[in-house]
């Protein structure tokens, strides 16, 4: 296994920067995602470290290797595309083996490793099929299966489950997850699904305009956003934006104030110590959908950072497990989420529990989190 390191790492197609001073470090057998909306960077910067870009400036280490000027063949280095890249006039086995044959590897080789490969991604009896006989699914195994079969030291995924449907999306990405935990390799995996991000990676870059805008754990990042735009990003129903005003409650204790619906002020309880440095600042109040809920006294008495206001019902939408409301504060459309049985009803006005324990402040001039 390999580490990988990335050193403020630019890229430029004539006078457009794309890149603007990437740095990543990925520790040898970790699962990096990178993250972010289409044309951020996230391929481009996939497709330097696998040498298929050459590099403006900045540095690619695959463990101490510099491989800046390194050929992709001599990068050992193994990527799965969105397409699959299946040859279609060859077997799965052929598909598989195809590379080795291609750099003299011995034909008892070629089989031993076909026969490890196909065992672990379970794909034994279609060995003889050809491409077009397979499931969308089945061919992302064997591109994978080409992959592992070359026992590279990194693995690179380029929005591999992207052409799946919904349901084949999360079997693959659990397959993806077991892979990754039995073979150990230290993987980089380019997706703008956020949900793929989160349960696949130990670490997620979000990337942005060409910058990574926070790298860490997936709950740190979603629990703690370093901006408003990584905020907004992961999570869906996304993140709450509430501007508001740092002030006091009825107590003195540190609170945001905002509009409410019907032109009223709403005053928030923060958890003490967050708020006593920005004392009258402006701020914009970031709560997710599901630390939105119906307010019920019990509920205060078990959760004390659960603050109440009322709030009109503009819209529902079921989705099975949970309901998700759509309500009004002041000119501001807010959405939390409900369990069925407690879910709002159009046109009613409830009281909304949200817990503050869980509430993020930004700055609305940086859009950073304070």
């Amino acid at each position: 296994m390999s580490s990988l390191t990335i050193r403020n790492l630019r890229k430029n197609f004539g006078a457009v920067e794309v890149l603007k001073g990437i740095n990543i470090e990925a520790k040898a057998g970790e699962f990096i995602a990178l993250v972010g909306p289409s044309g951020c960077g996230k391929s481009t910067l996939l497709a330097m470290i696998a040498g298929l870009e050459t590099v403006s400036s900045g540095e690619i280490r695959i463990g101490e290797r510099l491989v800046n000027s390194v050929a992709p063949k001599d990068r050992d280095i193994a990527m799965v595309f969105q397409s699959y890249a299946l040859y279609p006039t060859m077997t799965v086995r052929e598909n598989i083996t195809f590379g080795m044959e291609s750099r003299g590897v011995p034909k008892p080789q070629r089989d031993e490793a076909v026969k490890r490969v196909a065992a672990l991604l379970q794909i034994e009896p279609l060995l003889n099929r050809k491409p077009g006989q397979l499931s969308g699914g089945q061919r992302q195994r064997v591109a994978m299966g080409r992959a592992l079969v070359r026992d590279p030291k990194l693995f690179l995924f380029d929005e591999p489950l992207s052409n799946l449907d919904a349901k084949l999306r999360v079997d693959m990405r659990t397959e993806i997850k077991k892979l990754h935990h039995r073979v150990g390799k230290t993987t980089i995996y380019v997706t703008h699904d956020q949900v793929e991000a989160m349960t696949l990676a130990s670490r997620i870059a979000v990337m942005h305009q060409g910058q990574v805008q926070q790298f860490d754990e997936p709950q740190a990042v979603y629990d703690r956003p370093a901006n408003m735009f990584v905020a907004g990003f992961m999570g869906s129903p996304a993140m709450n934006f509430i501007p508001a005003e740092i002030t006091t409650d009825a107590d003195g204790r540190p609170a945001v104030a905002f509009r409410a619906a019907g032109g009223g002020t709403a005053t928030l309880a923060l958890q003490e110590g967050v708020a006593g440095r920005i004392a009258g600042r402006n701020v914009i109040l970031g709560v997710r959908p599901e630390h939105i809920f119906r307010y019920s006294p019990e509920l205060k008495s078990s959760k004390p950072s659960v603050a109440k206001v009322d709030a009109p019902v503009e819209m529902v939408e079921p989705t099975g497990a949970e309901t998700i409301g759509f309500m009004r504060f002041g000119e501001l459309e807010v959405v939390g989420r409900f369990d069925p049985d407690e879910a709002p009803r159009m046109g009613e006005t409830i009281p909304l529990g949200i817990d503050m324990s869980h509430a993020c402040l930004f700055d609305p001039a940086t859009k950073t989190l304070i």
